[in-house]
């Protein structure tokens, strides 16, 4: 079956043509600089971001304008009408990507030519997939279709078919879908974080692409490609040779397109011998220690010309550098030692966190953001700080029998359609290490079973979490919500997506208590603390509206 796609000129995808590249720059939530220029109004720049990707060998255009602090359609519309008046550009066809169907069906009703919808999943059941499909049939478009149920995103082999072969059976019975029409996203997840559970991403991707080809006829597979390297983000020497071994493997089994940043796909071949070996090692799941030797080499080709600190001298610094050198470095060889000597020092074991603990791990933060350090040096760092904060649990329980009361109850969850929690994770471990009683829900919580749990349990304080877009417009839900059935606990906003103007501007509005965007995981107590006493309350809610 051919899949057949439109800008001004056809484009006519077939097991012949090879791999489809999906230009990547003209999204804002991935691509600082298109971000900046959308942002400032600049949308002749932006045009000029599309143009280079077109110009780079780019055979489609993925467009996305979600951000909160933007009218989303509008953007939408206006850049897709001046692509439109751009003939370079309007030759190739679009892909429409944003996470709210509004946007979608605006970019839609703007183009000619078939484009292609990214993208729709199962995620809020089969009723609304099905609508949506109807809808974008009607428009005469593809879809891609993410492998996202009511459970979540599939992350195994076993998950990723099933809910491709449901969504197929559903579009082609239901839907009117020819098989060429819909492209399969089985979710390209990322490697080499440390983490065990991630070992065989790549490899559960690589299976599923292939059974997809085999099992489902004429649906094509896509996928997000830089998502595989984002442990190695500030490194673009490894990131580029995982990219070109990740597509070399995953187009053979049976990948017909996937969005990456067109003109910079490093050739397969030519990838440094010793390099291509560790990144397949990683990719591919072929050793136990794979991700440890792939971040050696990338330790390498970042600092080349750095003179490395002999191993043992960090050992000589008061306790409190060998905290932070055991943090940055993920060393747990002497973290009990060196723990205990800081807590000899301080006047409670609290203390401990407070002071030397969190400041190595706000240095930790700042290189990961800095894109000097990588994803599984900082799941190793993390394990530092739960290492030493385990071994301080027993002396502050015993604080708290002494006579020491919870300071107030936090229940906190990620919103519902968001799966991402080590964030909120870290936010509860510090509360709790300040005697708070934190009820952590999980992830994927609607806003019904949050507020039902606040008022059940007699929450002091609910805690909001999300780590993509579309968790904005949930937290604003929510925030409707406590509003409307009358309650008044300070409400909390964190997460990589969140931000203290988007808090202001779009959710505290909806709700009449106060609500507050907390950055980090260090700022969450002083800002609990200041919202739960009565003195200070009045005098931070107020310097929080000036800001």
């Amino acid at each position: 079956m051919i899949l057949r796609l439109s800008g001004l000129e056809a484009l006519n995808i077939t097991p012949e043509f090879g791999f489809a590249v999906i230009g990547e720059r003209t999204n804002i939530t991935g691509s600082p600089k298109f971000s900046k220029l959308i942002l400032g109004g600049d949308f002749d720049g932006a045009l000029a971001v599309a143009r280079q990707q077109v110009q780079g060998g780019a055979n489609l255009l993925d467009v996305n304008m979600d951000e909160g602090m933007i009218d989303s359609e509008a953007a939408m519309i206006r850049f897709l009408n001046l692509i439109g008046s751009e003939p370079e550009i309007a030759r190739i066809p679009i892909v429409i990507d944003s996470s709210k169907w509004s946007v979608i069906e605006a970019g839609l009703k703007c183009l000619q030519g078939k484009a292609v919808v990214n993208s729709i999943s199962l995620k809020n059941g089969e009723e609304d997939f099905l609508r949506q499909a109807r809808l974008i049939r009607r428009y005469g478009a593809a879809t891609i279709v993410m492998a996202f149920d009511e459970q979540g995103q599939a992350d195994n082999f076993q998950r990723k078919i099933d809910i491709c072969a449901r969504a197929y059976g559903l579009l082609s019975k239901h839907a009117n879908f020819s098989g060429s029409d819909i492209i399969f996203d089985p979710n390209i997840l990322t490697v080499a974080t440390g983490l065990e559970e991630h070992r065989n991403y790549a490899v559960d991707f690589i299976e599923a692409t292939r059974w997809i080809k085999n099992n489902l006829p004429g649906a094509r597979v896509s996928g997000g490609v830089s998502n595989i390297s984002f442990s190695f983000r500030g490194n673009n020497t490894v990131r580029e040779a995982m990219h070109a071994a990740f597509l070399f493997h995953a187009i053979r089994a049976g990948l017909d397109m996937g969005i990456v940043n067109a003109g910079q796909l490093a050739v397969y071949e030519e990838i440094e011998p010793e390099l291509r070996e560790r990144v397949e090692d990683v990719l591919l799941n072929r050793r136990d220690d794979a991700t440890e030797r792939l971040v050696d080499f990338a330790e390498n080709v970042k600092a080349k010309d750095k003179t490395r600190v002999p191993d043992e001298a960090w050992r000589a610094e008061p306790v409190e550098g060998r905290l932070k050198h055991a943090l940055v470095k993920g060393i747990t060889d002497y973290i009990d030692t060196d723990t205990e000597e800081a807590r000899q020092k301080c006047k409670r074991p609290l203390d401990v966190i407070e002071g030397p603990l969190m400041a190595g791990m706000s240095v930790v933060g700042d290189l990961f953001g800095s894109g000097k350090m990588f994803l599984p040096q900082v799941v190793k760092s993390a394990r530092v700080m739960k290492k030493a904060v385990a071994y301080l649990m027993p002396f502050m329980e015993a604080e708290k029998s002494a006579g020491a009361k919870p300071q107030g109850r936090i229940v906190m969850a990620t919103v519902k359609g968001d799966v991402h929690d080590i964030g909120k994770n870290i936010v509860g471990v510090v509360l709790q290490c300040n005697n708070y009683d934190v009820l952590d829900l999980g992830v994927m919580v609607p806003a019904a079973k949050i507020l039902e749990t606040a008022r059940e349990k007699k929450a002091d304080v609910i805690g909001l979490s999300g780590l993509i877009t579309p968790s904005l417009d949930e937290m604003v839900h929510v925030a409707q919500e406590m509003e409307r059935e009358g309650f008044r606990l300070p409400l909390l906003i964190g997460g990589a997506t969140t931000s203290r103007a988007h808090t202001a501007v779009k959710i505290a509005p909806h709700y009449g208590a106060s609500t507050v965007h907390v950055l980090d995981a260090s700022r969450a107590v002083g800002v609990v603390n200041s919202l739960l006493n009565e003195e200070l309350k009045p005098q931070f809610d107020k310097k929080t509206r000036e800001e």
